[in-house]
Parts: C-alpha cells; structure tokens; sequence
C-alpha cells in the first residue's frame, strides 16, 4: 500500500505542478472584478467567473450586472436534483434586448497547458481533473471542457447552439456530465451554496399542485464584487488546485485511507466528488 500511495502521489504532483510550476500555496485570493455578490431572499452567494475559459459569456454576463439586470428577476425553473435557471421573462422586452452567444462548450489547449489530474478515463472523458478551481476533463486533444458539477454556473438556450443569452442556471444536484461541450459553463458557485439549494422548486411530482409563480425565488440582487459598497463586500479565498497541498488531498481522498472504510471502496476519484475549499477573509459589515 505504501508504495503504492507514493506513485500515486508522484503521478498527482506531477500533474498538479509540472516541472516549471511548484507551488506551495494553499489558498488564491479571487479578483473582485470576476466575483459576483449574489442577494438572494433567505441570504447572499458569492460566485467565480471564469474569463480564461469562456470570455464572451462572462464579458456579457457581466456588461448585464453592472446595468442590474438580474434584480428583480426570478428563478422560475428550478428542477430538484438537477438545476435553478432563472432570468427575465421569455419573450419580453427586456429578454429580446440581450445578444446571442456564440457557444464556448470547449477551449483550447496546448502543449504547454497543464492542469491537476483527477481522473483517467471517466464515464464522459478521458481524463478530467481541476484547473483554477475549475473541475475540467479532456480527450488528450486541443480541446478541454468545463465539467457539470454540483455549484457550476451556465448559460441556458434554445434548442439551436449558438442561442443562449442571459438566462441562467445552477446545478443544484447530481452532476448532469452528459451537457458537458453542449452549454456554456461560466463560473461556480465559492460561498453560500446553501442558499442555492433552498431556492423554491418550480415543479411537483404527479398529483400535488402546480407552484405559483408568485412564490418563486426573486433576486434581490445580482452585481459584481468590485460594484459593491466596500463594507458590504464579503471577500473569499479558495484553494489553489495548483497546489502540493491540493495534490495530496487527492491521493488521500482517492485512497480512503481510514478506519472507517472497513470495507475500501474502489481507488476511484470522480471529479464532482472534489469539493474545492473556500474561507472567508472579509465579511459584510453588520
């Protein structure tokens, strides 16, 4: 087991590093111009964008929250065990005002691109693993993707592909990989996904009710970091999937080297089964 643990451990670090890139640090500290303070009405969600890996959506997304777009708007699909989409109403002006979007399911890569190996050869992928944060996977091509992971941000559209807009959602259960490359993901939620999770469910099961659109969850607010009053601001640091700290917290997770796995599961490391850790720097001032 022992030897078995330090391949592991080398294979991880490797990945997570690479021969130019050693890293001892924990925690990376979030720009307040790609983080957005969520204002929901049972408490507030903070959220990373992510321009590196889908420049147009969070270039628009963003244009949308300083015009406060989002306020007032309404979460009004909202599935249990798979997503809360929200946005303005369909077909209103406000709706037709926004742009389409050209789809960026997938980025480019090349050979000097690097990322934190999870996995080889999942059920969606040949490899995934975290880049910035960010759950990813790839075919050992040019091309990467980002992951639908519980907590990830994307952009909803019609039935053609370059259609979304400025409708949104969040996955809120298990991880739906089979949209993966076929919407936009965009950022991720980093503080508050407890909120997230008591957003109304819009549907019933056969028999009950249907929900009325007046108990939909409004959104109070929706505004970059950067926008928000310095003493309202609440600041988050989040690991640094770069890191050697954050390599061998996969190898442990991988092995369930515990007394409490009388019984060991398969060495297997699903990449939405990684929860990436967050701390608070700076709260809101009461």
């Amino acid at each position: 087991m022992f030897k078995k643990l330090v391949v592991l451990f080398s294979f991880a670090f490797m990945n997570a590093c690479g021969a130019d890139n050693v890293t001892n640090e924990q925690w990376r500290a979030l720009d307040i111009n790609n983080t957005v303070l969520l204002t929901l009405p049972h408490g507030k969600v903070v959220i990373e964008l992510a321009p590196q890996f889908s420049p147009k959506h969070v270039e628009q997304f963003s244009a949308l929250l300083k015009e406060s777009f989002y306020d007032g708007t309404f979460f009004y699909r909202v599935l249990d065990g798979f997503v809360a989409q929200a946005g303005p109403k369909d077909g209103s002006d406000k709706d037709k005002s926004v742009s389409l979007l050209a789809m960026e399911g997938q980025f480019l890569t090349d050979k000097h691109w690097s990322f934190t190996r999870v996995q080889n050869n999942d059920l969606f992928a040949k490899n995934t693993g975290f880049k910035d944060g960010f759950a990813l996977a790839n075919d050992n091509s040019e091309t990467a993707w980002l992951t639908h992971c519980p907590g990830t941000l994307a952009m909803a559209r019609n039935n053609e592909e370059n259609s979304a807009s400025s409708h949104f959602y969040f996955v809120i259960g298990q991880a739906p990989r089979y949209l993966d490359k076929i919407m936009t993901i965009f950022g991720r939620v980093v503080y508050g996904m407890e909120h997230i999770q008591a957003i109304k469910r819009t549907s019933v099961v056969e028999g009950e009710y249907a929900v009325d659109s007046r108990k939909h969850t409004p959104i109070i607010s929706m505004s970059l970091m950067a926008d928000v009053p310095v003493n309202e601001r609440i600041i988050i640091e989040v690991e640094n999937t770069e890191s050697t700290v954050f390599a061998q917290r996969l190898i442990k997770r991988r092995a369930r080297d515990n007394e409490f796995f009388y019984k060991k599961p398969p060495p297997v490391l699903d990449v939405c089964q990684v929860p990436i850790k967050s701390r608070l720097i700076k709260a809101e001032s009461k």
